[in-house]
């Protein structure tokens, strides 16, 4: 008996609004850190930990069907990065830390979707954690309306340019 194992045939999508809405969740959870954050003087002078977690949404991940890293976010790569963002922020909310977060799983990692949260524990003897919880969507991207192009060229080979009289 081998213990390999291939990859099935890719089955379509049942619908059309189905696959609009299909997503494949990467996430890292309880990822923990050390920064300087926050408002109060005691928390300006001295690094506190931070508790993270990242999920990530893409559109059906190709590398469900080619099995390589190369085709998802690599974890292993956004973990780095988180390191190398909470050296260099200069962020004092947990608010704007988590939105740096996000947008950097958007636009250096082309997630579609992602909630971002962001903890502090142990902030207040008396409160296991405080934090924030952020979802974003990347915007989509612009697609020119058919014809739209040509009507343009038309109107400035016309002699008529916007703005002029």
């Amino acid at each position: 008996m081998t213990n390999s194992y291939t990859l099935p045939a890719r089955r379509p999508a049942t619908g059309q609004a189905h696959a609009a809405h299909a997503m494949d969740m990467i996430f890292i959870e309880g990822f923990v850190g050390d920064t300087v954050i926050g408002i109060d003087e005691a928390e300006l002078h001295r690094p506190q930990p931070l508790e993270i977690d990242v999920h990530a949404g893409v559109p059906h991940a190709r590398a469900c069907d080619t099995d390589r890293i190369t085709d998802t976010i690599d974890y292993g790569v956004v973990t780095e990065r988180l390191r190398r963002l909470l050296v260099v922020h200069r962020l004092a909310l947990l608010e704007a830390f988590a939105e740096a977060i996000a947008e950097i799983l958007i636009v250096e990692f082309g997630a579609r979707w992602v909630r971002v949260k962001v903890v502090k524990p142990r902030k207040f003897s008396d409160v296991r954690a405080v934090g924030v919880q952020i979802e974003r969507i990347a915007p989509e991207a612009e697609t020119p309306r058919p014809g739209h192009s040509a009507a343009v060229v038309q109107l400035l080979a016309s002699g008529m340019l916007p703005g002029k009289r």
